[in-house]
């Protein structure tokens, strides 16, 4: 709870400061809430993760281009671009490399048979090519305000998130079931006498 927490943390502020300011310095406040996450995690000397430091690398290019131009049109592309940066990085490594980075990040806690390590690579990378359509939708077909957009950026895409990790855990529990039972040998029938 604690990792995830710190992982929402910029997001949190984000959506503080926006309520009490405007997207300008939400935008300010969130870049300097990434810097100070990969700050606080070097100097307490945790591992900073991959997807931190693209994290920060979107938020400084596509928030920076919003403060610098005044344009909150960079901003909102912001998780339409890290969502299909992922997607990218999860159909490219397997596609281009051989590797499943799904498997790669889960393989030490749940054994599933190749084909199945690819539908949820796949599936991870379907979301998140959804997902950023889906968010490009909510902050350019004018039919939502900046107010709905951020709310949607803060909690929709969250709901969206953990509604599909829960489809995906319903997935692999019956998977890795069907996959322990073909490995157990049939119970021997007992002897009644």
């Amino acid at each position: 709870m604690k990792k995830l927490l710190f992982d929402l943390f910029p997001l949190i502020l984000f959506f503080l400061a926006f309520r009490f300011a405007d997207i300008y310095v939400a935008t300010g406040v969130a870049m300097a809430a990434s810097i100070a996450q990969i700050l606080w995690l070097r100097l307490t000397r945790r591992t900073i993760e991959g997807t931190h430091w693209i994290n920060l690398t979107v938020i400084v290019v596509f928030g920076g281009a919003t403060l610098l131009l005044h344009d909150d049109t960079f901003i909102k592309w912001k998780p339409t671009v890290l969502y299909w940066l992922f997607a990218v990085i999860l159909l490219g490594a397997r596609l281009f490399t051989g590797r499943n980075l799904m498997r790669r990040l889960m393989g030490d806690k749940v054994a599933l048979p190749d084909q199945a390590w690819n539908r949820l690579n796949d599936s991870w990378a379907g979301f998140f090519i959804a997902s950023g359509a889906l968010n490009l939708y909510v902050a350019f077909s004018g039919r939502f305000t900046e107010s709905q957009w951020v709310n949607f950026k803060v909690f929709g895409l969250m709901i969206l998130l953990l509604l599909f990790v829960v489809v995906q855990s319903v997935w692999l529990g019956r998977h890795i079931q069907a996959d322990a039972s073909t490995d157990t040998p049939p119970a021997k029938p007992t002897d009644p006498s």
